[in-house]
């Protein structure tokens, strides 16, 4: 009986290599899941931006002020009914140190310069680190 169990023993010696194939397909899967997330994360409401010559945003815990074409105004996805309001809810988020805040601005193509210019005065008043958002060339 003793020299069955040593047999049995030689049968099942343990395998010590890695089935790549299921850590590649998490990986792929990972991917696919960081490929349709990513633009989610970017922040604020969608806008027809100007194109220009552009380097990209590199801060995600900017703040990000939206004009939109019919002239309204939202901080992230909210929506501010006035200039007033505006600057009181950008005055609440940045807190009591405005400058060391980043804000971009993204003001849509067909947006009225006018409240383009009166959302930059609100903002310049506040003394905050403003960016204007922008749609990269396709031609570099």
């Amino acid at each position: 009986m003793l020299r069955m169990s040593r047999r049995s023993n030689r049968a099942h010696q343990m395998n010590a290599e890695i089935n790549l194939t299921n850590l590649i397909d998490v990986a792929f899967v990972l991917l696919i899941i960081f490929m349709i997330t990513a633009p989610i994360l970017q922040g604020g409401i969608e806008v027809d931006l100007p194109k220009a010559d552009a380097a990209p945003i590199t801060s995600s815990e900017a703040v990000i002020v939206s004009v939109v074409d019919n002239g309204d105004i939202y901080i992230d996805k909210a929506k501010l009914g006035s200039l007033e309001e505006f600057e009181t809810a950008l005055r609440a988020v940045l807190g009591d140190r405005p400058e060391e805040r980043e804000v971009v601005l993204k003001g849509d193509q067909r947006a009225v310069w006018g409240r383009m210019a009166e959302v930059m005065g609100v903002m310049g008043r506040l003394g905050v680190n403003l960016g204007v958002a922008v749609e990269p060339n396709s031609s570099r």
